[in-house]
């Protein structure tokens, strides 16, 4: 019992500062090998030092002889929390640096609110590596003990959503040239969470190389994250930027991927797929709107008996199941709607992110909402206007198969890292703004029956190449 309420009070400590510690074999395996040629060159600094595992280790390639000259001019070490600091003094007295020496680089300091500008008078440059601390807005608007961070949100800092973000742009406005960053993979795939804090740091750094972690690395969060390698740029400029990465997936499986990250869509990696959304959306798509709320059927009561589940009242892996009475209006609408989005990957692959049958999947007529909202609930979508239950069909087929196409082109980089599983593939969530936008690069208004069926065709046969060119001839067509 004491180790339970022990371990959930570590855990609660490590939330609300967003401590996840680093390992030193993360610096040795995937950091060391890039800086080790330049040891002497730089002073190595750690604003969010933990443990010091970023930095210290270092020491075990400088002779035993040389370590203490090296480590007075070429380390600096700190952090906000003292007994990390203290680990640290800890651990460089295994390397035989005596504690005096150890005090005068390794300080207690709260980087976040001001940048120790004191580092920037010495004739080295700096090289920072860091972890530094992740929590996202949200989560500190909504915790009582995280709250004293939203001092760090305002004025030239409105509109970040991380404090890995002001980490970062500390050091962009103290102008450090160089930085190894061990952060969140939302900085490269996120939407909101990053658009505004990638448009404003990669107008003024470069990405050298990265590794994208789609495994657990830290011990205590899912988080999934990435170690970037950053170099501050010549001119300020919005440009794009092209890298290659290394993917690190389960079970120790690697492979090179390059990326283009674009300013006219935020930097943000994935982009072709956007870049598709916006060149074949249609001049008059289809309109949808989504979920059956309590309030429609309370508004719309009558005699018509419907099999509907709870979307909100999910016990032993399945919906409750109920059956609720409605006006014929709302019965006409509910069954000339048969589709529902699943968001989130389940961690099968017949249970990706896509639009699917209610009938099929849950044996009754509609989802219904009993309470709040939720975006990774399966989601019931109803046309307006109504369409015909055979073209609902073929929607879903196309908007599977393109979600599919661009999944594997990218290997899913445009979907939003649900959380880290031991799923085959990596979880993904599919935003209600993607699901719509996809929906308006179908054709329907010049939907012939010659188009229907050579687009069933061209989808029953996998041809993205052809459904391109048939989405081509529509949109010439309308124009």
């Amino acid at each position: 019992m004491v180790n339970n309420r022990q371990n959930s009070e570590e855990n609660t400590f490590r939330r609300s500062f967003g401590i996840h510690l680093t390992s030193r074999e993360v610096f040795l395996e995937f950091i060391f090998p890039e800086i080790k040629d330049k040891l002497w060159q730089h002073r190595w600094v750690d604003l969010y030092a933990g443990e010091g595992n970023l930095i210290l280790p270092i020491l075990n390639s400088i002779p035993p002889e040389n370590r203490l000259k090296f480590f007075k001019h070429h380390i600096f070490l700190s952090d906000i929390h003292s007994e990390m600091v203290e680990k640290c003094i800890e651990n460089v007295g295994n390397y035989g640096i005596p504690s005096e020496a150890a005090l005068k680089n390794i300080k207690v300091r709260n980087n976040l609110e001001n940048f120790p500008i004191f580092l920037k008078d010495d004739k080295l440059p700096v090289y920072h590596i860091t972890n530094p601390p992740y929590l996202y807005l949200g989560y500190i608007k909504k915790h009582k003990e995280t709250q004293k961070y939203l001092n760090l949100f305002q004025g030239e800092n409105e509109g970040y959503q991380d404090l890995y973000q002001i980490a970062m742009i500390n050091d962009l406005r103290n102008n450090i040239e160089n930085l190894i960053y061990i952060i969140p993979s939302n900085f490269l795939f996120g939407a909101s969470v990053s658009n505004k804090f990638r448009l404003n740091f990669l107008k003024y750094y470069t990405i050298g190389k990265m590794y994208i972690f789609e495994t657990k690395i830290f011990e205590y969060t899912g988080t999934n994250i990435c170690i970037g390698f950053f170099k501050k740029k010549s001119i300020p400029k919005s440009e794009s930027i092209e890298f290659n990465a290394i993917k690190i997936k389960n079970r120790g499986v690697k492979y090179s991927k390059s990326y283009i990250l674009k300013p006219d869509f935020n930097y943000r990696a994935g982009s072709e797929f956007d870049e598709f959304l916006e060149e074949y959306q249609v001049s008059s798509p289809l309109k949808i709107k989504y979920y059956l709320l309590k309030k429609d059927v309370l508004q719309n009561l009558g005699d018509n008996k419907l099999k509907v589940i709870d979307a909100n009242e999910y016990h032993n892996n399945q919906y409750r199941k109920l059956t609720i009475e409605v006006n014929d209006w709302l019965k006409d609408k509910i069954q000339s709607n048969i589709l529902y989005v699943r968001t989130v990957d389940t961690g099968s692959y017949e249970g990706r992110v896509g639009l699917e049958l209610i009938s099929e999947d849950f044996n009754v007529n509609a989802i219904f909402v009993s309470g709040n909202t939720y975006r990774t609930h399966p989601i019931q979508i109803f046309f307006e206007p109504i369409i015909a239950l055979d073209e609902q069909i073929l929607v879903k087929d196309y908007f599977n198969f393109i979600l599919e196409c661009f999944r594997k082109k990218l290997d899913s980089g445009f979907l939003t890292t649900y959380k880290y599983s031991k799923a085959e593939y990596t979880r993904k969530y599919l935003g209600l703004t993607q699901v719509r936008k996809i929906i308006q690069t179908f054709p329907h208004r010049n939907m012939s029956k010659k188009i229907r069926e050579n687009l069933k065709d061209l989808i029953k046969e996998k041809d993205f190449k052809g459904v391109l060119k048939q989405l081509e001839a529509c949109k010439k067509e309308s124009d």
